[in-house]
């Protein structure tokens, strides 16, 4: 599968090398997973045990991405070769899985609303997402792919996807932290450059 989706791109050996090197000298990362196209469900399971191990073994993960294929655009699509993207069944099984098999290794299951859109965000944040990310400002990959849902997404846009399901969303750093008065005000002013209202995002729910 994954030389059909990379034509021999960096393997997965090589992948867990820097990965574990860079978690070993405390450099943090995020793991994600794109699905969809054509991967089976054994497959998404053989991913989320290979990053359960990992972390076992480095505790580097601060989070997990579920990335539903955007196939619209995408030239594996194009060519016959991947199915068009996920079912909804299969986005919250997915996420719901990552929520289970990930419990007390990774806490942070994270939806993004630039391929699901508000209403599939909103049922992930249901079946297992906790964390709402981001306002992103610019984004391309999806949008070249076919997704229509927009770049950009300002605070108070991304606290009514939260507060609408009855979620309370809180502000997070990077590495999931709390971040100081300080930075906070910056990321209100910066994000007022935009348009953007209220606190910065991310979001924990």
């Amino acid at each position: 599968m994954r030389w059909v989706l990379t034509k021999g791109k960096l393997p997965t050996a090589s992948w867990i090398e820097v990965v574990t090197t860079a978690h070993r000298l405390g450099i943090r990362s995020s793991s994600t997973m794109m699905y969809g196209h054509v991967d089976t469900p054994a497959h998404w399971v053989a991913h989320l045990r290979l990053l359960g191990r990992l972390q076992d073994q480095t505790g580097g993960f601060t989070e997990f991405v579920p990335l539903p294929f955007v196939h619209a655009s995408a030239p594996i699509y194009l060519a016959g070769v991947a199915r068009p993207g996920p079912t909804q069944r299969d986005n919250i099984a997915v996420h719901a899985m990552a929520r289970i098999l990930l419990h007390g290794r990774i806490h942070n299951i994270q939806t993004s609303w630039v391929k699901l859109g508000v209403a599939g965000t909103q049922a992930m944040l249901r079946s297992g997402a906790n964390d709402l990310g981001g306002t992103l400002m610019e984004e391309t990959i999806s949008r070249m792919a076919g997704s229509e849902h927009g770049s950009f997404k300002s605070p108070a846009s991304l606290d009514a996807i939260v507060t609408d399901i009855r979620r309370t969303p809180r502000q997070r750093t990077t590495t999931y932290g709390v971040p100081d008065a300080e930075r906070v005000e910056t990321a209100y002013r910066e994000l007022a450059e935009w348009g953007g209202v209220g606190p910065a995002l991310p979001l924990l729910t």
